[in-house]
């Protein structure tokens, strides 16, 4: 198979599980068992052997799209889905999601995607085996099922990191916390972006796709739904507690900056009368008292002395202190 091939399996049949051949895939007809194939769109090769085939030309420009937001179309030649997954490839931004591409009708599963994505390995791990889906409709349910669990653990993920958040700022720990807590709640408003278009094409899966779907498979559609539903709600509620968190820790700070601002004017209306007094005495004239006396110096700084626990008198009376 060339580049532009990555995955391609029989999904039924006695070669269930083994590899399809470009020369195979070339003569495929339905009668002879349902397939799945699974194409980089980036690839020059991909995109000639999709316009090789019998697909309309409107699902072949889905398939082949670079900017996709998640949907799904049900229509007389088949289903065409547009769905997005955590990106879990190495050095890369779980929230920055992999788009998939996928069409089916009821003999075979045509997906696309540039960026690898983890629940499309599993999936092509498991029918290798043996033990994946057979028909075009599992498919679909095993795939939305897998990205739907990858998008819980990722909330959970993030759950758990604002909970160390939160322990920080509460602790007192909150030095450096804000660009985590902004990150966070980025990375929310990220996923977000996509899980309540991708919670529509799951509708849309449940309730307009009978000519693919089982009963019983509308019904599994449905739970995956409601699944994804909760994410969506789990990931409102961590939006707006990284919100309520970020508040605290601003308000933290302002106390704390206060709280220096404080004292430093109570320093500052301390030592300022002692200044002016210091400064006014040691003016370079004639005429300044006490300059023959030996004792004036000491007179002066029991002055000063005197003078400092008076203010600090006063501002416990008016209860600065």
């Amino acid at each position: 198979m060339s580049q532009g091939f990555i995955y391609s399996y029989w999904l039924s049949g006695e070669r269930a599980g083994h590899p399809l051949d470009e020369d195979t895939l070339n003569t495929w007809t339905p009668d002879q068992g349902n397939i799945w194939v699974h194409l980089n769109y980036h690839s020059q090769a991909a995109r000639e052997w999709l316009h090789r085939t019998d697909l309309p030309k409107l699902e072949i420009d889905a398939l082949l799209s670079r900017d996709t937001r998640p949907r799904a179309i049900a229509a007389d030649s088949g289903l065409l889905l547009a769905l997005r997954g955590v990106n879990l490839n190495p050095d890369e931004a779980p929230e920055d999601m992999v788009a998939l591409r996928l069409f089916a009708d009821k003999h075979r599963v045509v997906s696309t995607c540039r960026r690898s994505l983890q629940s499309v390995k599993e999936l092509a791990a498991l029918i290798e085996a043996k033990t994946g889906p057979t028909t075009p409709a599992e498919f679909i349910l095993s795939l939305c099922d897998k990205l739907t669990t990858r998008k819980t653990d990722f909330i959970h993920e993030l759950e758990e990191k604002l909970d160390l958040l939160e322990d920080q700022v509460v602790g007192s720990k909150s030095k450096d916390l804000r660009n985590d807590i902004a990150d966070l709640r980025r990375q929310t408003v990220m996923v977000r972006r996509y899980l309540a278009p991708q919670r529509e094409a799951f509708t849309t899966l449940q309730t307009e796709t009978g000519q693919l779907f089982k009963k019983s498979e509308q019904l599994k559609m449905r739970e995956i739904r409601d699944r994804l539903t909760r994410a969506i709600e789990d990931l409102d509620a961590l939006r707006d507690r990284a919100s309520v968190t970020q508040e605290e820790l601003m308000s933290r700070q302002s106390e704390e900056l206060n709280q220096r601002l404080y004292f430093l004017s109570l320093v500052t209306a301390v030592f300022l009368p002692l200044g002016f007094l210091t400064g006014l005495l040691g003016v370079n004239i004639g005429g300044i008292p006490g300059a023959d006396t030996p004792w004036a110096f000491a007179l002066f700084c029991a002055i000063l002395v005197l003078l400092v626990i008076l203010q600090l008198w006063l501002f416990y009376r008016k209860r600065w202190l």
